[in-house]
């Protein structure tokens, strides 16, 4: 008879940064973590790494969450190995951007005196005037961020489900807070969580990127500036509310980490990935019944506005 551990998670975009972060501070609060990456050597690496450090209870899966059958498949897994999910960690994004490397800059991976007398609006200053939005870059963030993460939530509802206290949290962003929106019909749109649907969401979305093809973001009313990413939180936050309100036996929140050195952020950030990571794993260990259908910031409860 195979001893099932008393906590299960899951963390997608678990090789590095926040995600790595996070199964590293889950583990050594005794939850058997499963980290999931896209890429089979680095998720591996990151397992070795953790079990290094004497957290033995780490297990790689291979995920990229814009594949199905592949979530399908860690559903599979996760039913036969272990019959339940107890915390689901959606940390797994992309930025919606293509950053432009210029020759003459400093590497801004290795140099940490790139940033060294900048704030925080001038390094967001840095990474938008460093960087350039495609339609393809857009579509990406829509489909990674937003969708994605649905169908991981969807595919392991389940096994959440049969958890006596599951929980879902979804690492989000205050770039996700509709104060960002101009249009103020959609804003007060997504903010009505008893009238919202999944199906009006997809026609936000797909509103979203037709106003992006033809140029239209900001005389439409949507975020500037990284818009899809913006755009592809704000549509996650919605749907968290959405999640919260349809299956109240679960714990579902947003949990923004604060500005992080990452590589989506160009390791621009003021706070390092373990105390991003910290922000999110309090979510994650909320007591019991704790709150449902809030968005967290540095690990205090905010607004979605």
């Amino acid at each position: 008879m195979i001893l099932v551990p008393s906590r299960i998670a899951v963390v997608t975009g678990g090789n590095k940064g926040i995600g790595l972060e996070v199964c590293h501070q889950l583990a050594a609060n005794g939850i058997t973590v499963v980290l999931t990456a896209r890429d089979e050597k680095r998720g591996s690496e990151a397992v070795e790494k953790l079990q290094k450090a004497g957290l033995s209870e780490i297990i790689f899966y291979q995920l990229d969450v814009t594949d199905a059958p592949n979530i399908s498949r860690l559903a599979d897994f996760m039913k036969a190995r272990f019959g339940k999910l107890d915390i689901l960690v959606n940390n797994a994004a992309v930025i919606g951007v293509e950053y432009i490397h210029d020759p003459v800059d400093v590497s801004v991976t290795s140099d940490k005196e790139h940033f060294s007398g900048m704030d925080a609006s001038q390094r967001l200053e840095w990474m938008c005037k460093n960087s350039r939005e495609t339609y393809n870059a857009a579509k990406e963030a829509l489909q990674t961020n937003y969708y994605g993460t649905k169908n991981v939530i969807k595919t392991l509802l389940p096994l959440l489900q049969a958890s006596p206290d599951g929980r879902i949290v979804n690492v989000s962003s205050m770039w996700g807070l509709l104060r960002l929106f101009n249009n103020e019909e959609l804003k007060q749109e997504l903010n009505d969580v008893e009238n919202l649907t999944e199906e009006r969401l997809d026609e936000v979305l797909a509103g979203f990127l037709k106003h992006f093809e033809v140029g239209a973001v900001e005389s439409q009313g949507w975020p500037v500036a990284f818009s899809a990413y913006k755009v592809a939180m704000a549509a996650m936050n919605a749907y968290s509310r959405i999640l919260a309100r349809r299956h109240p036996e679960l714990r579902v929140n947003c949990a923004h980490p604060g500005f992080v050195k990452t590589d989506i952020t160009r390791n621009s950030g003021l706070l390092s990935p373990a105390e991003g990571a910290g922000y999110v794993t309090k979510v994650a260990l909320l007591p019991a019944g704790g709150p449902t259908g809030v968005y967290f910031t540095l690990g205090a409860e905010a607004t979605f506005l």
